[in-house]
């Protein structure tokens, strides 16, 4: 930031404050709280047409803080995501949840680079959209941009591939619950089933309320199963960042000599976090409704930060990107989909 012109810098980031203040203005309308679009969607949906029509109108000094945004405001915006989880919510929900969540992560993402690999899509397309289906949407798309980083198209075409399956998954699945289609998982399977398998925090929020109100009960434990997935963004990035590493030293060997590997320490603040909320949460020397105001307050914050570092993502995404994308990507997406509707049924009913 310092290398650049400060007023400059400063410019570039106020640009994406405004555009983020509005998607949050955007993302309150009612028809957007019944689809579950966030901010953030809301954000790179907003992005992404700024630069397809005054991109090439604005100064290109005020490029380095769109970069900035894209960087430094994303690291800190993951981070801070920890406020939202607590180690409590592992032990409250059991063993079985937490390996239900684990043997989904782990083939999603296998099964991602070599779906990738048999349509041809680029390794950073597929691990990027393997990691939005995988862990928790948009959120981990982000947190693996620092490790994979890719250039900010791929980004938003991995980001477009969670709105749409995962919106999909949050209308469709209260709809195989009314259905009967779930009837071989008793309510507890069903939370599991929902919290391991759909996109974003939201998707299983508003499927879960949908299930409750035709009579489950699953929406809290769907939630914190879907949390605890959120938390196997930090351990999954650091193997992830070791794997890329020693795959490029073996690729490359001249290139990669003497270099370590990149570790993305932002990945352990994160697991800090939410060592830090989870002892605030358990202890009693904070009154609750303070504690609770407070981390709310953290909380709309780092949605915010969020929301800024998608929008200015998606300010570096032009359509012609999607155009030469192609529809692979999609297709890869969709393999994901059917895998986590199908397999998450029967991981549901073998281990919760």
């Amino acid at each position: 930031m310092f290398k650049e012109n400060r007023g400059d810098v400063l410019h570039g980031i106020l640009l994406i404050v405004l555009f983020s203040f509005s998607a949050f203005y955007i993302a309150d309308f009612e028809v957007m709280k019944k689809l579950s679009l966030s901010p953030l969607i809301v954000g790179i949906i907003l992005g992404m047409l700024y630069a397809n029509s005054l991109r090439n109108k604005l100064p290109q000094t005020w490029v380095p803080g769109i970069h900035f945004c894209t960087k430094q405001v994303l690291r800190l915006g993951v981070i801070l995501y920890g406020f939202r989880l607590t180690f409590q919510q592992v032990a409250a929900i059991g063993l079985p949840a937490v390996m239900a969540d684990v043997i989904i992560v782990t083939v999603t993402i296998l099964l991602g680079i070599l779906l990738g690999r048999l349509l041809k899509v680029d390794s950073q397309t597929s691990l990027m959209t393997s990691m939005g289906s995988a862990i928790c949407g948009a959120a981990a798309v982000l947190g693996a941009e620092p490790v994979v980083k890719c250039p900010p198209h791929k980004t938003a075409v991995a980001v477009s591939t969670v709105v749409i399956f995962g919106t999909l998954s949050m209308f469709l699945y209260p709809l195989a619950y009314r259905s009967g289609l779930l009837s071989g998982l008793d309510d507890r399977q069903v939370a599991v089933y929902i919290g391991a398998t759909l996109h974003e925090v939201a998707h299983v929020v508003g499927a879960g309320n949908a299930i409750d109100a035709a009579g489950g009960n699953v929406a809290d434990a769907a939630t914190i199963t879907k949390m605890i997935r959120v938390m196997l963004l930090a351990p999954v990035l650091l193997i992830m960042s070791f794997v890329m590493s020693r795959m490029e030293k073996k690729s490359s060997p001249s290139a990669a000599s003497g270099r370590k590997i990149a570790v993305p320490w932002f990945a352990f603040w994160f697991l800090a976090v939410i060592g830090i909320n989870s002892i605030l949460q358990s202890s009693g020397f904070i009154p609750s409704d303070i504690l609770d105001k407070g981390t709310d307050v953290i909380n709309s914050f780092d949605t915010f930060l969020l929301t800024m570092a998608m929008t200015a993502l998606g300010a570096e995404t032009s359509f012609d990107k999607f155009k030469k994308a192609g529809i692979k990507p999609f297709l890869l997406a969709g393999g994901l989909y059917l895998w986590l509707v199908a397999g998450g049924y029967f991981v549901a009913l073998l281990i919760a």
